[in-house]
């Protein structure tokens, strides 16, 4: 079945289609610390390549289970990198909660030694096990000044040294460049907002948590996405919300540089940042508003591209134009003040202007977005741009106020192939349901022959109910994008209980998969007895996210 263009965005938007509609179409044409096992396999007869690269479907795909452990194809292994709680650098600095995006730093000389970011995104139900508060229980926040601190440095990010022996990755838990970016860290505030008074005339600002997904950039920085931090505000009595909700900027290799918040990329539930360059050698940054109905947007850089600048390229992220997709149309809107008429006209209910500078439209950036057309999407998370052929993929993951409950992935191609154009057009490229075998895409990864790589994200709340129970617990699977398998997925892994597999990141060589394993035992009501310990071993032991290897066993 397809449907119209038209037909589609009301789906999307405006919830008027039935999910059955969608669901079945075919493709478009064109801390106490415990004892873990490092090492997880599973057996095969079969001899295979001492490679993780994997250019088509060679691997015998699992099937949908609640088993509490990471399940991987015959022939897998993982290696536990790095748990809450353990120590990453010689100052005692631990591993955050919730581990998320990962990006991984290869040292120019020396190939067994490399940096790996991570996200550390919230905690929520599982809250007991950093702070000892029971986020269940019912009445008024009661935290502790300590327990807030406890909680704020457990998100964030961090920066974790990995040396690889006898061709396996594992931390260092002495390196030098290990280090946590907190929720009281501070921050160099950049852009139009820096220093305006939208926000009260700041140019530092203090913490980074809710760290969603993320992005690397060409000069070897990580980008962290700030997504729903309205949450943490509120359980961590903080004052100014005007702070967060931004896209920050690490430099892995400098562990005395100051972090960066880049105020051009806007303000809005960010999930992450995929850059890229366009014809001219502008560089464009593709980004996704992570709540039902919100909107996709690009960014372009007012200055080109020169890899001679290195790490001042980041300037690039401070100057540029903000774009909100409208899919009714195939169009980006600028979200500038000074050009785009529907802005400088806005509003409000007094007559009063609603946006009187550009840091006004940036900080209420939702509200800006809406104003001039954006249109309102099923959650976009992530945003990936192909290899090949530098189309963009957006995961929906799902809006059950519109009766859209298993999502679908969508393929943007720009007007000429080039991200700078102002014009798109978009079509389904797989839909989540029984028929695809999936449900709520979130993370996208592709490899260098062009391979999607895609985890699910099926909340606690949505794996209780019945329509969820075929999928089992949430997945990592691998879509072609090309050739007879396109667009058919294949589970390559299978969380544990309550969990999600996140921050899907390959090696430069692709001999190595980099893969969170985030909030296990996340539907524990009883404490003592959490639905997961992975990765624990034995009774008592409390679940730890954490990040994992996965590679293909030695023959």
């Amino acid at each position: 079945m397809k449907i119209s263009r038209s037909d589609f965005l009301k789906y999307m938007g405006k919830g008027m289609i039935a999910l059955t509609a969608v669901r079945n179409l075919d493709l478009f044409s064109e801390p106490v610390k415990i004892q873990v096992p490092k090492t997880k396999s599973s057996s095969s007869n079969r001899k295979e390549q001492n490679s993780f690269k994997i250019p088509g479907n060679n691997f015998k795909p699992v099937k949908p289970t609640t088993e509490d452990d990471l399940i991987l194809p015959h022939g897998f292994h993982y290696d536990l990198i790095a748990v809450y709680g353990d120590r990453i650098n010689p100052k005692g600095d631990t591993f955050g909660y919730a581990a998320d995006f990962n990006c991984f730093f290869q040292f120019p000389n020396d190939p067994n030694r490399a940096l790996l970011w991570t996200n550390h995104e919230y905690l929520n139900e599982l809250e007991y096990y950093v702070t000892g508060y029971d986020y269940n229980a019912k009445g008024p926040n009661t935290r502790t000044p300590e327990q807030i601190e406890m909680y704020l440095y457990s998100l964030g990010g961090s920066v974790i040294g990995l040396r690889k022996k006898n061709g396996i990755w594992a931390l260092d838990p002495n390196s030098e460049h290990g280090r946590r970016i907190h929720g009281r860290t501070e921050f160099e505030l950049k852009g139009p907002v820096s220093g305006s008074e939208a926000i009260s005339g700041k140019t530092k600002v203090f913490g980074t948590f809710a760290n969603c997904s993320g992005g690397k950039t060409l000069w070897d920085t990580v980008l962290s996405c700030e997504e729903n931090f309205e949450m943490v505000v509120q359980d961590c009595k903080l004052e100014d919300l005007r702070e967060y909700g931004w896209i920050i900027e690490i430099d892995p290799f400098d562990p005395s540089s100051v972090p960066i918040k880049h105020s051009a990329l806007g303000r809005f539930s960010h999930e992450n940042a995929a850059l890229t360059i366009s014809s001219s050698g502008k560089l464009v940054v593709y980004m996704g508003d992570d709540s039902k109905d919100q909107c996709v947007y690009k960014f372009v850089s007012e200055q080109n591209y020169d890899p001679k600048k290195g790490k001042k390229n980041s300037e690039l992220l401070d100057f540029g134009i903000l774009y909100v997709g409208n899919f009714e149309k195939g169009v980006w809107v600028p979200l500038d003040l000074e050009t785009n008429p529907a802005l400088k006209n806005a509003k409000d209910k007094e007559g009063n202007p609603l946006f009187k500078t550009q840091a006004d439209v940036l900080i209420r950036c939702r509200e800006a977005a809406k104003t001039v057309g954006g249109t309102p999407m099923d959650r976009p998370e992530d945003l990936e741009v192909h290899p090949l052929d530098k189309s963009i993929y957006v995961s929906f993951t799902n809006n059950d106020s519109h009766g859209n409950f298993y999502g679908q992935i969508v393929r943007i191609k720009e007007e000429n192939s080039d991200a700078e154009s102002v014009r798109f057009e978009f079509e389904v490229f797989v839909a989540g349901g029984g028929k695809s075998g999936f449900s709520s895409p979130d993370n996208l990864a592709f490899d260098s022959s062009g391979n999607l790589w895609m985890v699910t994200d099926m909340t606690t709340k949505l794996l209780g109910k019945s329509i969820f129970k075929k999928f089992g617990n949430n997945g990592l699977f691998f879509i072609p994008t090309s050739g007879e398998d396109a667009g058919k997925a294949f589970q390559f892994a299978s969380a544990p209980i309550g969990a999600e597999l996140t921050g899907p990141w390959f090696t430069p060589d692709e001999e190595f998969l980099f893969v969170s394993v985030q909030h296990p035992g996340e539907d524990t009501k009883d404490y003592d007895l959490p639905t997961s310990r992975w990765p624990g071993i034995k009774k008592g032991d409390m679940p730890r996210p954490g990040v994992v290897a996965i590679r293909k066993e030695k023959i």
